[in-house]
This record gives C-alpha cells, structure tokens and sequence, in this order.
C-alpha cells in the first residue's frame, strides 16, 4: 500500500540504514538516503542516494527522518550540520534515531528494560545517551523514537562469515550472556515505529533479541549448522590480553536486556528470538532454501 505524501531520509546508508530503506520503500514511502561517499555502493533500486554535505534541502521535505551516524566527540554529526533546518522542518513528524544498549551499563548480568535508568560506563556510551537527548529535544512537536540496539548480525555478518574466514575466537567467560539483533528485526521494528502515530517527545524502544547467550554458544552453533569443529576455546583471561579497548570495553560490561515492551508497543514479535533461528535463516538465504 502507497503511504501517500509520506516520505523518509535516512542518514547513513550502512548495514542497518540499507535494509531500514528498502522496508520503508516497500510499505510505500518514497526514501532519500544520504553518503559520505556517494560514488560507493549503488543505493537500492528506487531510493535516492544525496551527499550528507547537500541533504538541508531535503529535511525540509520530508515526513520521517532516521539517523544511523554514531555520535562523534564532537557531539552528533547530523545535528551539528543540520540542528537548525532539522529544528524549522515543518513537514517533519518522526525522528527515529539508532542508539545501543550498551547505554545501560555494566548491570553483573541482570536484566535491564526500557524504563531502566541508563548508566553508560564508556566515553563512547556516555556520547551515545547525551546524542539520545540532543536528539530527544531537536524538535518539540515530533515523535522521537530512540532505538537502542543489541549486537547486529545478519546476512553477511555473523558467527558463519567469521567461521569461514577463520576470524571466529570461542572466548570462554561463563555466564557473560548478551543480546544480540538480526537486522531485519531492526527493519522490522523501525518500520512498525514510523507507521504509528505517537504522542511528541521521546520514547525508547529495546531491540533485544529474546534469549541472550553466552558468545561461545553462538559460535559452537554456527559451526555445527556449516558441519565444521568449532575453534578451541579460549579462557578469558588469555583473550583479554590481546583485546582492542572497545573489544574489552564489550566484555568489562555484562547485562541481559528484555525488550517485550517494545514488541508489544510496536505490535510485532521478533521473526527470530533467538540467535538459533536467525543463524539458520542466513544459512537458508544462502543456499537458495529462503530469505533472511
């Protein structure tokens, strides 16, 4: 069905951006997306792909505006360029902005939920929830959907790709479960998010899958769906050794985020709760059997 007059520019074109524009295209709304590098990948077929230096003519136009950019230290890239065209865009009546869970802080492995108070414990989390309020006052009489996202994977990026290109490490840290989020529930959720009509001001949304796991799980089971042996398992302690500071940043925090609230918000169910069903819909796609 053609949303009539309804139309989105999305901010960054990446892994998440590109299947959030496609699922907008498809329920009918016409889809601008912006490039730091527009001579890159070609844009879906149908979506117009415009230089983030030239998008503040376009925000004017628009019923729906997405960013996908991480905030710099700076502040955030989109609102520093374009705050004011954003702030004086009359047609412009939902913002949805892709933030994480890692804003929740390191929580020992208990539960947090949206109305969670959050308690980032990195200079990168900490720039995460002050975009997550600059963000939230940008424009009074929108609708704000802050979207905080587990780990993503999907199609191309998963615990099969790094199998096959032997980059996969089976850390074991008992106990230090996560969530995680295939990317076309990020679609699936942001679509259902711009086809309400919700109150201004903003609202935060979980997407968390329904089972979080310990990473080595994930590993153990995407080796047993491609018929392989898994990589031998590596203690923490000797893993962290070698870690990047954002990978130990990751493992430092420990938490397990529920997210019913935001499917029964959205009126949806995930189409894969559980690593398991997301691992073998990839596989599937990948050998012809279905789609991801």
């Amino acid at each position: 069905m053609t949303r009539t007059g309804e139309s989105l520019l999305v901010f960054g074109l990446g892994y998440s951006g590109r299947a959030i524009a496609l699922a907008a295209q498809g329920a009918g709304f016409s889809v601008i997306a912006t490039s730091r590098t527009p001579g890159g990948t070609p844009p879906p077929e149908g979506v117009a792909l415009i230089d983030f230096a030239a998008a503040g003519s376009a925000i004017g136009t628009v019923t729906h505006l997405l960013t996908t950019a991480p905030p710099e230290e700076a502040g955030d890239p989109v609102l520093t360029r374009y705050g004011e065209e954003i702030a004086a865009a009359g047609r412009l009546r939902w913002i949805g902005y892709l933030s994480t869970t890692g804003v929740y802080g390191d929580r020992a492995g208990e539960w947090v939920d949206e109305d969670t108070p959050p308690t980032p414990g990195s200079a990168r989390t900490r720039r995460r929830l002050a975009a997550e309020r600059d963000w939230s006052a940008a424009r009074g009489a929108c609708a704000v959907d802050l979207f905080r996202l587990a780990g993503i994977y999907g199609p191309g990026r998963s615990a099969l790709d790094d199998l096959r290109a032997g980059t996969a490490r089976r850390i074991a840290k008992p106990g230090h479960a996560f969530g995680r989020i295939h990317r076309d529930d990020i679609a699936q959720a942001v679509l259902a998010a711009m086809r309400q009509s919700p109150l201004p001001g903003p609202r935060i949304l979980n997407l968390a899958d329904d089972t979080p796991e310990e990473t080595a799980r994930v590993v153990e089971e995407a080796a047993r769906l491609l018929g392989v042996e898994p990589p031998p398992a590596v203690p923490f302690d000797e893993a962290w050794a070698r870690m990047s500071p954002i990978a130990r940043s990751f493992w430092a925090e420990s938490r397990k985020v529920a997210s019913r609230k935001t499917q029964a918000a959205l009126g949806i169910a995930w189409r894969y709760p559980s690593y398991r069903e997301g691992l073998r819909a990839i596989l599937a796609e990948e050998r012809g059997e279905g789609s991801a």
